[in-house]
């Protein structure tokens, strides 16, 4: 049996824990070795490399930089090409743009060898998008499709809020409108740029959907053969913890508040909070998270919520920036590798769910 491979290109926000992740988890997922690139041989990175590999994961760098890696103290027998072609899936964790021209250059010329290529978030045309609880039946039925984009961390809490409340029990034409507004932090606790030093408005871009944000979320839906009514806005404050998400559903069916609530304790992948400050749940998530980081989709303010004339639910829920995506990176990585059980697979990560934060 060949041996099962995953290889995750980069080691920023997504990929640093997700290398971590596959390889505490390896045997429960049935992995038999993680690999990961490095482009850049930053001296700042090294801690960060040299924990990865302590873990048991295995480094590949570009040829031309072997020497630079090897000053910083770190050694590879991995090249990059080999790296990929050796792989039963490869996890594209790079920024924006990059991982569709790593689509064009390496990765479709490996594709009869490798089982399947995943990109993240903003990587729009790399492949089917996905995002784990939302439309696992299309990726099930899509066997023959190699490459998956996983949708970005608003996408996925949009899309989570969406269904749970107002389609999953009653289908799509229970959804009459979806209004959202976006509150995104300015960046990372990890990044040193791009901190901006006052709020400032985005604009609406798109006449039907206002934001990139509704539009994702329409665009996963619509693999389901829905067709919803999305509408999002989006701004950015000078704050580094997490994403806030103000939204508007309006529903056909009547509803009242313990309906929402009973909704929203029924999904594992929702988590619930009487705290009312970024602050507060990002420093439970780094306090008791794998890695730091909250895994959940998204994590409701229950006092925030609100039924109105029996079919208008309004709320505030916080989006885990650094964590959100990532079960669907694993779930879709296991379908790669095990078609048949992957369900089975990732139920070992259950565990690092929270039902309550």
């Amino acid at each position: 049996m060949p041996r099962k491979i995953v290889h995750i290109v980069g080691t920023g926000t997504i990929g640093e824990p997700l290398i971590g992740l596959f390889c505490d988890y390896k045997e429960q997922l049935g992995i038999d070795q993680v690999t990961f690139h490095k482009n850049t041989p930053l001296k700042d990175d090294r801690s960060k490399v040299i924990s990865l590999l302590k873990r048991g994961a295995r480094i590949a760098v570009n040829e031309d930089k072997l020497s630079e890696f090897k000053e910083l103290g770190i050694e590879s027998d991995l090249n990059s090409e080999e790296a990929i072609s050796r792989a039963s899936v490869v996890i594209d964790c790079t920024p924006s743009g990059i991982g569709k021209r790593n689509k064009e250059n390496f990765y479709s010329k490996f594709s009869d060898k490798v089982s399947g290529f995943i990109a993240q978030g903003s990587e729009d045309g790399f492949g089917m998008k996905y995002a784990r609880g939302i439309n696992d039946s299309v990726m099930i039925e899509s066997i023959e499709n190699k490459f998956i984009q996983v949708v970005s961390c608003n996408t996925h809490n949009i899309s989570c809020i969406t269904n749970t409340i107002a389609i999953k029990e009653q289908g799509p034409g229970n959804l009459e409108e979806g209004r959202f507004m976006c509150i995104r932090r300015a960046n990372d606790t990890s990044q040193s740029g791009n901190f901006i030093p006052a709020p400032s408005v985005g604009t609406h871009d798109n006449d039907n959907f206002g934001s990139h944000h509704a539009k994702d979320s329409y665009e996963l839906f619509s693999t389901l053969g829905y067709d919803l009514n999305m509408f999002s806005s989006a701004m950015k404050v000078n704050s580094q913890y997490m994403h806030v998400l103000w939204f508007y559903l309006k529903t056909k069916e009547a509803i009242t508040l313990n309906d929402v609530l009973d909704r929203l304790h029924g999904n594992d992948l929702v988590a619930t909070t009487s705290k009312n400050m970024t602050s507060t749940v990002f420093s439970f998530g780094r306090d008791h998270g794998h890695f730091g980081r909250i895994l959940n989709q998204t994590v409701v303010v229950e006092q925030s919520l609100h039924v109105k004339n029996d079919h208008e639910v309004y709320g505030f829920c916080f989006t885990p920036q650094d964590g959100n995506s990532i079960l669907s990176s694993i779930s879709a990585t296991e379908h790669f590798l095990y078609p048949h059980s992957f369900e089975d697979k990732v139920q070992c990560l259950s565990e690092l769910f929270f039902q309550e934060i």
